[in-house]
């Protein structure tokens, strides 16, 4: 994960749209878990804010989902949910 300290000295400003990225197994249900999770923190998360990519082994599947990160503290505390599902692998 980016560090989220630096985001405001890196020209951020908040309100702001921001791609929340997790990696973990290549299976539907991994990825509807991390849209589940995402939309209970930004419920304005539609079909067209989700991107997915298969490893080349296909073995992983990322799940990108642009967000409209309200702070810091916002996406932090949507970063901590992912983090918490057993399947996640790593965010970004």
């Amino acid at each position: 994960m980016q560090n989220l300290d630096e985001l405001e000295g890196k020209g951020f400003e908040f309100p702001t749209e921001y791609p929340v990225k997790a990696m973990g197994p290549n299976t539907n249900e991994f990825e509807q878990k991390i849209i589940t999770t995402i939309k209970q923190h930004a419920p304005e998360v539609s079909s067209n804010s989700v991107n997915t990519k298969t490893s080349s082994t296909g073995k992983y599947r990322s799940v990108t989902v642009l967000v409209y990160a309200q702070s810091k503290d916002h996406l932090i505390s949507i970063y901590q949910d992912l983090r918490a599902i057993k399947d996640v692998m790593w965010t970004l």
